[in-house]
C-alpha cells in the first residue's frame, strides 16, 4: 500500500540496510521521473551499511583512512559517513512546483531536523561557515550530530540529511567530516537519549507539514 507525506509525496522506509551505491541509481532514477512527470515526489528513510562518501567539493587529503567503500555521491559538500545507526533522509521534490530557491529549500531542510531533535530533548542550530546540524556534546564542546548534503537537477531535489542516532562514532575517524577538522560529532545514544528509528521518524513525520509550509512560504515571497 502505498504511504503518503503529503498530497502527491510518497514515503518509502527501509528497514534493511541499503548499499549506497544502489540508493544512488535508484535516487538518480526517480529524480529524472519526477522531473518529467512520471513519478510522484519521494521522502525515503533509510540506512547505509558503512561507507564514506565524497561530494563535489571533497578534497584527497580529507581521506584519512579508507577503511570504508568510498562512493562519489554527485552532491554538494565534502566527506561523509553514513552507517549502521544513523537515520538517512532522501527529499525528492520538484521545487517547480515550489519555490526554484535553493537557499529556501536547505533553510526548510535544516529547520526540519532542527524541530525534530528538539522534539527529544537536544538543542541543536545552524553555525555560520559550518555546514550541518550542531549541538552541544558531552564535554561542553560544539559537535555535529547531523550532516546536510543536496543536489538539484532539473529543479528536483536529491540527497537530503543524516541524522546520528546511535551510530559506532569511532567510524568518522577515516575521514575529517565535512571538512571540519577542530570539532567532532555526537549522536542521540552519546547524549544519553534513547531514541530508535521509529521514533525518530514518527516525531520527522509529524514535522512534515511545517517543513513543506515552509518552502510554501518562501515561493510565495520569491513570487511577491
Amino acid at each position: 500500500m502505498e504511504i503518503l507525506v503529503a498530497p502527491g509525496i510518497e514515503l518509502r522506509c527501509d528497514g534493511a540496510p541499503v548499499p549506497y551505491r544502489q540508493a544512488l541509481d535508484f535516487m538518480t532514477a526517480r529524480n529524472s521521473a519526477i522531473a518529467q512527470g512520471s513519478a510522484q515526489e519521494l521522502l525515503w528513510l533509510l540506512e547505509h551499511p558503512p561507507v564514506y562518501t565524497a561530494g563535489t567539493s571533497a578534497a584527497a587529503d580529507e581521506l584519512l583512512d579508507a577503511r570504508f567503500e568510498v562512493v562519489e555521491a554527485g552532491r554538494g559538500g565534502r566527506y561523509t559517513y553514513h552507517g549502521p545507526g544513523q537515520r538517512v533522509g532522501y527529499v525528492l521534490l520538484d521545487l517547480k512546483r515550489r519555490s526554484r530557491d535553493v537557499r529556501a529549500f536547505v533553510h526548510a531542510l535544516e529547520g526540519w531536523v532542527i524541530d525534530t531533535l528538539g522534539h527529544f530533548g537536544v538543542e541543536s542550530w545552524r553555525s555560520e561557515g559550518r555546514i550541518g546540524i550542531w549541538t552541544r556534546d558531552i564535554d561542553g564542546r560544539e559537535a555535529k550530530i547531523g550532516a546536510i548534503g543536496v543536489r538539484i537537477r532539473r529543479w528536483v531535489t536529491m540527497h537530503g540529511f543524516s541524522i546520528n542516532i546511535a551510530p559506532d562514532l569511532s567510524h568518522f575517524g577515516g575521514i575529517v567530516p565535512c571538512g571540519i577538522e577542530e570539532f567532532g560529532v555526537t549522536s542521540l545514544a552519546r547524549l544519553g537519549h534513547s531514541v530508535d528509528f521509529d521514533m525518530w521518524d514518527q516525531a520527522l513525520l509529524a514535522r512534515a507539514p511545517k517543513f513543506l509550509a515552509a518552502l510554501d512560504q518562501a515561493c510565495g515571497e520569491r513570487a511577491a
